[in-house]
């Protein structure tokens, strides 16, 4: 437990540094922001199938694995239609009218993440767990700063984004605690955890940052930047394997 909190507790506050920039600058290039997307992306594809399916098929079977990864897909989708898609480059609105939008929408991509920590702590592989924790603190980094640029653009102060987007990773310690309690304690449970993580985490890479990463001419340096993300969380697995 003392390790699950550790883990999950340094990989949220990942994106408060990630956000820390945005106190002394506010502005970043549209090549600046897809580059970050997609390697967020890279790291969250390698998370799940090198990461949590592999560990899921060890302790179970295709079929298991199969509803868990179609769970994790459906409920993220069924969750958008409460909180929709949010654009950074087109909502500028004033925040006080969308900010529970905003702030939900962000809480909505954080969950996955902080689900496949816990679940991965509670796998049997005890080193898993510290490898998809500092894996996703790797990713919550530019995430945070891409937060607090979009909040900082519809006219929040710095430090208000700042402090926005750092509690928007805390929720990942929720979710990590709820994802561990579940698979921990109850019996064949994690098998189902780790696929339906890796299926929303996968639901969340397809449908916003693959997309938002090659909308405005910088496929070809967003690719390589999807691609240094897969290595980077490979690199990880590999040193705690």
């Amino acid at each position: 437990m003392e390790n699950l909190l550790l883990g999950s507790i340094l990989s949220a506050l990942s994106t408060g540094i990630g956000a820390l920039p945005i106190l002394f600058f506010a502005r970043m290039t549209h090549r600046w922001k897809d580059l970050l997307l997609a390697f967020t992306a890279g790291v969250m594809v390698s998370a799940s199938m090198l990461g949590l399916i592999p560990q899921a098929l060890g302790e179970s079977n295709l079929f298991v694995i199969c509803i868990g990864f179609i769970l994790g897909v459906l409920v993220l989708s069924l969750l958008e239609n409460f909180v929709p898609h949010i654009d950074p480059e087109h909502g500028r609105k004033r925040v006080d009218d969308r900010a529970m939008l905003i702030i939900a929408a962000l809480v909505l991509h954080n969950l996955p993440e902080g689900l496949s920590v816990g679940v991965s702590y509670a796998s049997s592989v005890e080193e898993l767990g510290a490898a998809v924790a500092i894996g996703i603190g790797l990713q919550n980094m530019p995430e945070g700063l891409l937060v607090a640029l979009f909040l900082v653009h519809s006219t929040v102060g710095r430090g208000m984004s700042f402090l926005i987007a750092t509690m928007t990773g805390a929720v990942e310690i929720l979710a990590a605690l709820a994802g561990y309690g579940l698979t921990h304690y109850v019996d064949g449970l994690v098998p189902y955890g780790l696929s339906f993580a890796a299926g929303a985490m996968m639901f969340i890479v397809y449908k916003e940052l693959i997309p938002e990463s090659h909308g405005d001419g910088n496929e070809r340096i967003s690719t390589f930047s999807f691609m240094l993300g897969l290595l980077a969380m490979i690199t990880l697995l590999e040193a705690f394997a």
